[in-house]
Formats: structure tokens, C-alpha cells, sequence
């Protein structure tokens, strides 16, 4: 699974170092998950991300080109 945190981390003006204190998830769990080394990850995880960026959890995926 892709994720799009980066856009909306960049959309909602926010550097990394904000979306780790807003949101209580770790630099290296963002940066991996941005960077497309990490894939997979909790729904709490993601959940912490989607309401520190102000954004449903729906809207920090990529849609999958099936």
C-alpha cells in the first residue's frame, strides 16, 4: 500500500518535526512511511497521522491502478 503523507504533510504547511510532535508517531515510522520504505503500518498509526494533518485517514492513500 502507497500512502501520500508527504503531500499532505506539505499541503497543510507542516514540516516533519511538527507532524511528529502533532501527531505522536515517530520521525523514522513518517519518514519511512513518505519515502515508501515502510508499507504497512497500524490503523492507529495512520489514524494519529490523518488527525495531526487535519485530514481523513481515506485521504493519505494512494489510489491502487488495478
Amino acid at each position: 500500500m502507497r500512502f501520500k503523507i508527504k503531500e499532505a504533510r506539505m499541503k497543510a504547511g507542516m514540516t516533519q518535526a511538527e507532524l511528529v510532535e502533532n501527531s505522536g508517531v515517530s520521525r523514522s515510522i513518517i519518514h519511512e512511511l513518505e519515502t515508501g520504505k515502510r508499507d504497512v503500518t497500524s490503523t492507529k498509526t495512520l489514524a494519529k497521522i490523518a488527525s495531526a494533518l487535519g485530514v481523513g485517514i481515506g485521504d493519505i492513500f494512494f489510489a491502487d491502478n488495478v
